[in-house]
C-alpha cells in the first residue's frame, strides 16, 4: 500500500467493471455502456471513439488498432490485428521516384485506416451492441463540445506547425490556426457526422462510399497512390498472441507486424538478470534494463514485418537459447558500444484503454494515428485525420520490413495480457510510440520482481534508449544518473514523459477488480 501521507493515486477497486484510459470522459463512456447491459468489448469500442474526439491528435478513426481479448478470463487470449496497408500500388521505385519520402508529413506515409474495419469486426463477433449505439457518446462529445484537458492541451499547442500544412486539417482541427487550450470547449461537428453515418450504415460507408471517396480524393490530390480498391479491400485479421513465461507469469502479445516481440525478448533476457535483487529505481536496474531494450530493439529492426511478405523467426527469437546468448553480451559495468542507436521519431502519441466486465471478459485495445496528428494531412468533408504509419517501413531493398504495396509496416502499438495460473488476471497496455515495449517490460518487472500494485508499477519513474543516450524522467534519482553515466550512458532529461499507461487487475478468488491509470496522462480508472 501507498504512503497514504504523500501525494500519489491509490489503485481503484471495483466488483461489477471497470474502465482504465487516458481520458475521464472515455473512462465514463465505457462505464455507461456497461451499465446499459453492453460487455467488455461494446465498453472498449465506445471509450476509443470517445478518444478519437477528445484526444484527436492521439487517435482516430483514420489510424489503426489491435485487440487482445480474453472470454471470461479465459488464458486462451483472441487476438485481432486492425493495423491498414500501403497502397497496392506502392513500390520502392516508384516511391524513389517519386522523391523517397517516408516522413511524417508525406502522403507517402498515409497507410489505410484499419480500426474502423477492425471495431466493426470485434463488436459483431464478439459484442453485445451495434455501433451506432456504442457511438452515441463520442458523437454528442464532437457535436456539443468537450473541454480540453491538461496534457491534451499541451500537446495540442505543440503540434500547431504539423496542422498547418494542410488547411483542411487547420480548418477541422484549430481555432483560426490556433489550438485550443486546456479549458477551452471545441467542437468536431464533421467527425459527429462521419461516425453517425458509420453507426447507421456500418463499416462499409467508410471504406466503399462517400467517405472513401472524399479521403482517396485528398491523398490522390497531394500525389499519394491510394486508390478506392485498396480502401475496398481493407480486413483486419484474428491471430494467434505470441507469449513467453516470466517467473511463473504468462505475457502475451500481438506478433509481427506488431513490435509486442520486443518486449518478450527483453522479458527474457531481464529474466537472466536476479532483477529482482536490485534497487528499483537503481542504476545497476536502469542500465540492465536499457541494455536489454538495445538489444531487444535491434533485433526488432532486424526482423520484425509483415509475416505476409516473408516469415519472421519469432521461436528463434523468442527461444531460451537466444535469450541466453543475447544476455552474455549485458556487461554490468558497461554500456555495449557496438550497438546502433534505437529508432523513434519522438513519437509520445498513442490511446491505451482496457475494459472487465461482471463476466470477466477483458479486452486490451489500442488505438493510434502514429504521429500527432498523424501525417497532418485531413480528408476536406468528413474530417478524416490519416496515420502515417508507413514511416515504419525502411528504404533498403532486400529488408524484411521494405516498403512495398498492400504490406504492413513495422507497427509500435501493442496491447498486453498478462496470464497467471491458467487464466488472464491483467489486461495492460503503455502508450509512447516505440517506447511502448519498455514500457510493457517495466510494468511487468516493477509488479513481479518488485511487487509494486498497478498504479505503483505505472507511477514508477522511466528511462528509455534513444539515439546515441538514454532519456530519463524527472523522478529517476540524481545518484542513478550517475551511475549511468560511470557506465558509458549519455544520460538527458526526457522533453516529455514517456508515455502513458493503463491495467485492470482481475482478482478472481476474491471477486473484485483493481485498476490503475499513469499521471503522465489526464486518465483515469473507474469501476462500478
Amino acid at each position: 500500500m501507498r504512503d497514504l501521507h504523500l501525494p500519489g493515486r491509490s489503485t481503484v477497486h471495483s466488483v461489477n467493471g471497470m474502465c482504465a484510459t487516458s481520458q475521464p470522459l472515455a473512462a465514463e463512456a465505457a462505464i455507461a455502456i456497461l451499465r446499459a447491459g453492453g460487455n467488455a468489448v461494446d465498453a472498449a469500442i465506445a471509450a476509443s471513439a470517445v478518444l478519437c474526439v477528445v484526444e484527436p491528435y492521439n487517435t482516430g478513426i483514420g489510424g489503426d488498432c489491435f485487440v487482445l481479448l480474453s472470454k471470461k478470463g479465459s488464458a486462451d487470449i483472441i487476438g485481432l490485428n486492425g493495423s491498414g496497408r500501403s497502397p497496392a500500388a506502392l513500390t520502392l521505385e516508384k516511391l524513389k521516384a517519386a522523391g523517397g519520402d517516408l516522413s511524417l508529413n508525406s502522403v507517402h506515409s498515409v497507410t489505410v485506416p484499419g480500426a474502423v474495419d477492425a471495431w466493426a469486426r470485434l463488436i459483431a463477433d464478439h459484442g453485445t451492441m451495434e455501433l451506432g449505439r456504442v457511438f452515441e457518446p463520442a458523437i454528442r462529445l464532437a457535436e456539443e463540445g468537450f473541454a480540453v484537458a491538461p496534457r491534451i492541451g499541451l500537446e495540442w499547442h505543440f503540434l500547431e506547425g504539423h496542422l498547418a500544412h494542410d488547411p483542411d486539417a487547420v480548418a477541422h482541427y484549430t481555432k483560426d490556426g490556433k489550438a485550443p487550450a486546456a479549458g477551452d470547449k471545441f467542437r468536431l461537428p464533421a467527425m459527429a457526422e462521419t461516425l453517425r453515418l458509420i453507426g447507421r450504415k456500418g463499416r462499409d460507408v467508410f471504406y466503399e462510399g462517400p467517405l472513401a471517396e472524399d479521403m482517396v480524393a485528398k491523398l490522390s490530390s497531394l500525389g499519394g497512390f491510394h486508390t478506392l480498391e485498396d480502401f475496398v479491400s481493407t480486413r483486419c485479421n484474428y491471430v494467434d498472441p505470441v507469449r513467453t513465461n516470466y517467473r511463473g507469469r504468462e505475457i502475451c502479445e500481438i506478433p509481427p507486424n506488431g513490435q509486442g516481440i520486443t518486449a518478450l525478448l527483453m522479458l527474457n533476457i531481464l529474466s537472466r538478470t536476479g532483477l529482482d535483487a536490485l534497487d528499483p529505481n537503481g542504476a545497476v536496474r536502469f542500465h540492465y534494463e536499457m541494455e536489454a531494450a538495445r538489444l531487444a530493439y535491434d533485433m526488432r529492426d532486424r526482423y520484425v514485418a509483415d509475416p505476409d511478405f516473408g516469415e519472421v523467426p519469432v521461436e528463434r527469437l523468442l527461444s531460451d537459447a537466444f535469450a541466453d546468448e543475447l544476455a552474455t553480451r549485458i556487461d554490468p559495468d558497461r554500456r555495449i558500444a557496438e550497438l546502433g542507436a534505437v529508432r523513434d521519431p519522438l513519437n509520445r502519441d498513442t490511446v491505451y484503454l482496457t475494459v472487465v466486465d461482471k463476466d470477466r471478459n477483458a479486452v486490451s485495445f489500442i488505438n493510434s494515428l502514429f504521429f500527432g496528428f498523424g501525417s497532418g494531412i485531413c480528408a476536406p468533408k468528413s474530417g478524416v485525420m490519416f496515420q502515417n504509419r508507413g514511416s515504419g517501413f525502411v528504404l533498403e531493398e532486400g529488408h524484411p520490413n521494405c516498403v512495398a504495396g498492400a504490406k504492413r509496416p513495422l507497427h509500435t502499438i501493442i496491447p498486453a495480457m498478462l496470464v497467471e495460473k491458467g487464466r488472464a488476471v491483467m489486461p495492460f497496455g503503455v502508450m509512447g510510440g516505440a517506447y511502448q515495449a519498455v514500457g510493457h517490460a517495466h510494468v511487468v518487472t516493477n509488479m513481479v520482481d518488485y511487487g509494486m500494485d498497478p498504479q505503483q508499477a505505472l507511477d514508477a519513474p522511466r528511462a528509455f534508449p534513444v539515439g546515441d543516450g538514454i532519456e530519463v524522467e524527472h523522478g529517476v534519482p540524481a545518484e542513478t544518473r550517475e551511475g549511468l553515466a560511470a557506465r558509458g550512458h549519455l544520460v538527458r532529461d526526457a522533453v516529455l514523459p514517456h508515455g502513458g499507461g493503463q491495467a485492470i487487475v482481475i482478482d478472481h478468488e476474491r471477486g473484485t477488480l483493481i485498476g490503475g491509470s499513469d499521471p503522465r496522462k489526464d486518465g483515469a480508472a473507474v469501476g462500478y
